[in-house]
């Protein structure tokens, strides 16, 4: 057996040095297609601005203020993502575009699992841009919030509330719950429960009110404020005011107010009762001089010479 004879031993400095050379060598080859997809993408990038500034403004001429800022936001996302993809193949030749495609293919679906909450708020927030059951500046309820529409983005809905605080409303909470848009029409109807006095004819209380309210400024002419009985109740008759006014809530809320002074003077210039709980409790003192004399009138006793029989009286007669 013929003895094996050793490699040659290396320096290493000389090994790390033709490493370097290799890297170095590899790098300036690659250093003009690395220039040239940095400057694909920077010219991507102006031009994706360039496109979404145009998208926005065509939007913006429309009135879909809302709409046009969150597809500009898609296009110039979009822009840039396929600029990135053309400057990888740009950078590495040997990386081939189907090779990048099926990649994001496979992604795609991670990243559609661990995305899922933003991207149905996206497309949410996409579908009511597009039906525009409200725009910015309506007054709407959304579950347990109120107030005027500040911004619709892509992901939430912005409501600033009437006492000055901002709810951020995900999209998909909007979109899949039911909302009431207060602002809809020009004019709402808004109304108010008015008690009266058994005391008091009910029809010459609803003439009286009715022309009274027909006199507050802000009550539309047309449909005109009606005046109905509502109710018999313990204490009074309901009767409910019923008046049209401008829908945004500042008009509501400062008209219900003149409303009510102005039915509350009616009442005091017409002498109409307007009754509070109230509640009777007799006493009949056992001791007074009167005790047993039941011809004599008694608070709560009916008055006269033949009064009703004492219970007991009444029971002993029955059992005889």
């Amino acid at each position: 057996m013929q003895p094996v004879t050793p490699p040659p031993a290396k320096n290493p400095i000389d090994l790390i040095t033709a490493k370097l050379h290799v890297v170095s060598n590899d790098f300036f080859l690659q250093l003009p297609n690395i220039v040239g997809g940095l400057l694909f993408v920077v010219l991507a990038w102006f031009v994706g601005k360039l496109v979404a500034a145009g998208v926005r403004r065509a939007f913006h001429h429309k009135n879909l203020i809302d709409l046009g800022g969150v597809l500009a936001s898609l296009t110039f996302g979009l822009v840039v993502a396929a600029s990135v993809m053309i400057a990888a193949v740009i950078i590495f030749p040997s990386v081939k575009p189907a090779t990048i495609i099926s990649s994001l293919g496979i992604g795609s679906v991670a990243i559609g699992f661990a995305f899922k909450d933003i991207l149905q708020n996206l497309l949410a927030g996409i579908l009511l841009l597009v039906n525009r059951p409200y725009r910015r500046g309506d007054q709407i309820v959304v579950k347990d919030f109120e107030g005027t529409v500040e911004h619709i983005q892509s992901r939430a809905t912005l409501i600033k509330t009437y006492d000055g605080r901002r709810v951020i409303i995900p999209n998909s909470d909007v979109y899949t719950s039911p909302v009431t848009v207060n602002t809809a029409f020009p004019v709402r109807r808004d109304q108010f429960d008015i008690g009266i006095g058994y005391g008091d004819k009910p029809d010459r209380a609803i003439t009286i009110f009715t022309e009274a309210i027909a006199k507050v400024d802000g009550v539309e002419v047309d449909p005109a404020p009606e005046v109905l009985p509502w109710g018999l109740d313990a204490n009074w008759v309901t009767l409910r005011a019923r008046w049209w006014s401008q829908s945004k809530r500042t008009n509501i809320v400062h008209l219900r107010a003149r409303v009510i002074l102005a039915i509350w003077h009616a009442a005091a210039e017409n002498g109409i009762d307007l009754p509070f709980p109230t509640q009777q409790i007799l006493f009949h003192d056992q001791t007074e001089e009167t005790d047993g004399d039941r011809t004599r009138q008694r608070e709560g006793w009916p008055a006269g010479s033949h009064p009703p029989r004492a219970r007991a009286s009444v029971r002993s007669g029955d059992d005889g």
